[in-house]
């Protein structure tokens, strides 16, 4: 992985300015509570709910509100109930541009493979979107949505 540029200088001025990588950076600054709960960010559950693909803890009257909209589409609604902010991973922190490019791009990969391992036989196309305006940092997602639904009508859940 690359270091991104903002966090260099931090990391180079590790063990006297020897410098330290990443994997040892994590272990002398991390926390188990948070690896355990970044396992839901970086192994997400997802569920499938009547035809719709969407992050584990989404429920079928969420999913309505939004299939209910006029023109709306199966695609449509998978990408927006799917959308991540890569800032919104942290609420309580700056963010640079190059750290939430980088998160992104590995999101995108595991996000990726997951939805291939869980749902082998409905193929979805995993979007992160770089704003034009690099200082945008809210403009930074991560959404999905299944291949083949960007002309499939929404439609209503009936519950359970």
């Amino acid at each position: 992985m690359d270091i991104p540029e903002s966090m260099q200088q931090e990391l180079g001025a590790w063990n006297g300015g020897a410098g330290i990588d990443l994997e040892s950076w994590i272990g002398c600054m991390g926390r188990y509570d948070l690896a355990v709960g970044y396992c839901t960010l970086f192994w997400p559950t997802f569920q499938w709910i009547d035809g719709y693909i969407v992050r584990e803890g989404l429920t079928a009257d969420y999913l309505n509100s939004w299939a209910g909209e006029e023109g709306a589409t199966r695609y449509s609604v998978e990408c927006l109930v799917n959308h991540l902010h890569i800032a919104d991973i942290h609420c309580n922190e700056q963010v640079t541009s190059d750290k939430v490019v980088a998160l992104g791009k590995v999101l995108k990969e595991i996000y990726t493979a997951k939805l291939k391992l869980q749902f082998p036989e409905h193929p979805c196309e995993i979007q992160f979107h770089i704003p034009e305006n690099k200082e945008d940092i809210l403009g930074y997602q991560l959404s999905f949505f299944q291949i083949g639904g960007e002309n499939l009508p929404a439609h209503q859940i009936s519950a359970s």
